[in-house]
């Protein structure tokens, strides 16, 4: 079978990819050796979402009295994990449809390379002669030795969503990463008793601010969650639940545990050498700023590349890879444009450069602020927590990063990544907003940011700087 493009992997980059080649032109294959949309929609992304909006509406009731709603709410996690699957089941079915209708050809089987004109899906033995090839493979829990996965008592990620969640009241979670604050929350929120261990400090996050850090723990400390600064030495399944020995040697009983201990990349069983693809010491892809990971037509995008492994970032390379086989050199990968959430006690999310990195590239940046606290809208929802965080260059006007934190925090850091950086602000300063929203505090950062910082030109159109900011 000759085509224009293959992709392997169907998750967010892979099916992304696949559905900008058909839309533009080019004849698609797609082959998926496992569900198909990836981790990101079966056991990721989407239901963890699902699962998250309903700790939220279960967390709102503490303001229930006060706004004269009578009557409190109890999670089920059982419903909850039933209806999470039958949102991914209609995504899924939407996805492949859509696949289908644009002409893609969606093939299972695992794929690997003969060569780089040539790849063959077993177990058919079907042979594939493409154009270019995107590999968009993702990633795997990732298990720390001594630690035993035991279905219906040990579980990572994944599993949580293949299986009903195990009964029981007490939770180990074992990481410190993002996933583990955004189950631990979670949990909590559906009436779990949270046992968290963290061996690294899960409110260290280089790419968010320190005050975002300090909401962060404030928030999950009121909560209930606080982590115990310890790893797991051993964790073992027993009759009753599962028991935990600490690196500090305290003994832990719970009725299950979940294990977020990070992912690895999925790139076993490709055959890459074959088509002069190599990977870096921890198993990932080598590509260039363009995608490239072999030659002229090989690409690879998503977790089995280096770098933050987020959904938001595949998708977003899934364009580049395309943009650079229908006209090669056109697009060089910047993932200061890739935003970044997090959906735990309080929502975060952030774009672009922090202070410390605009200091190293060059920049003096200078800070836009506007707290959630005063915003009508905000403290009609009573969710006061929060603020919006603009990063900008003194000397040229230019916008070079933000931060969100608060209610939709995920959804209002699109305010900053429609748009290029030098002008955004006068672009924010302009335009008109509905009221009351959260969104006009992005126009208030705005205005403080130059007052602040004398840049009224380059925000508002007058003076030296109007003319760099257009």
């Amino acid at each position: 079978m000759e085509c224009d493009v293959l992709v392997i992997g169907s998750g967010p980059g892979g099916y992304r990819a696949a559905v900008l080649a058909a839309l533009r032109g080019l004849g698609t294959v797609i082959v998926e050796e496992a569900t198909w949309g990836g981790c990101c929609l079966n056991r990721g992304c989407v239901p963890k979402k699902d699962w998250y909006h309903t700790a939220r509406v279960l967390d709102s009731q503490r303001h229930f009295e006060k706004r004269g709603i009578v009557g409190g709410l109890r999670g089920d996690l059982a419903q909850a994990w039933r209806h999470q699957r039958k949102v991914v089941t209609a995504v899924r079915a939407s996805y492949q449809s859509y696949l289908k209708r644009l002409g893609v050809t969606a093939i299972e089987g695992h794929a690997r390379f003969q060569d780089q004109n040539t790849a063959v899906v077993e177990p058919s033995g079907g042979i594939i002669s493409p154009r270019a090839v995107i590999i968009a493979t993702g990633s795997a829990p990732h298990i720390p030795e001594g630690l035993v996965v035991t279905p219906g008592r040990i579980l990572h990620s994944d599993l949580l969503f293949d299986e009903p969640v195990p009964e029981g009241a007490r939770v180990v979670i074992v990481g410190g990463g993002v996933v583990a604050l955004e189950f631990a929350y979670i949990l909590h929120a559906f009436g779990r008793e949270v046992l968290w261990l963290a061996r690294q400090d899960p409110f260290a996050r280089g790419e968010f601010s320190t005050p975002a850090m300090k909401l962060l723990k404030t928030t999950m400390a009121d909560a209930g969650l606080t982590p115990i600064r310890a790893g797991a030495r051993t964790l073992a399944a027993t009759d009753a639940g599962v028991s935990v020995t600490t690196t500090d040697n305290e003994v832990l009983t719970a009725d299950w545990a979940l294990l977020a201990t990070g992912r690895r990349p999925v790139t076993e069983g490709l055959d890459l050498a074959r088509a002069g693809a190599r990977l870096d010491t921890h198993g990932y892809i080598v590509v260039d700023a363009e995608m490239h990971a072999a030659g002229t037509a090989i690409y690879a995008i998503g977790d089995c590349v280096a770098g933050p492994m987020t959904a938001n970032r595949a998708l977003y390379e899934a364009g580049v890879a395309i943009d650079n086989i229908l006209a090669p050199g056109s697009h060089k990968r910047d993932l200061r444009r890739v935003p970044e959430a997090v959906y735990s006690a309080i929502e975060l999310a952030r774009v672009g450069l922090t202070e410390e990195q605009a200091e190293d590239e060059g920049h003096e940046p200078g800070v836009g602020f506007a707290a959630f606290e005063t915003s009508p809208r905000a403290l009609g929802q009573d969710e006061p927590e929060g603020y919006v965080r603009l990063i900008a260059d003194l000397d040229s006007g230019a916008l070079l990063g933000g931060e969100v934190l608060g209610t939709d925090a995920g959804e209002l850091i699109h305010m900053l990544t429609a748009s290029p950086s030098l002008g955004a602000l006068r672009r924010i300063a302009g335009a008109g907003f509905n009221h009351p929203s959260r969104s006009e505090e992005f126009q208030n950062a705005v205005e403080t940011l130059a007052a602040k910082w004398n840049l009224q030109g380059y925000v508002f159109g007058v003076g030296d700087g109007a003319q760099d900011a257009s």
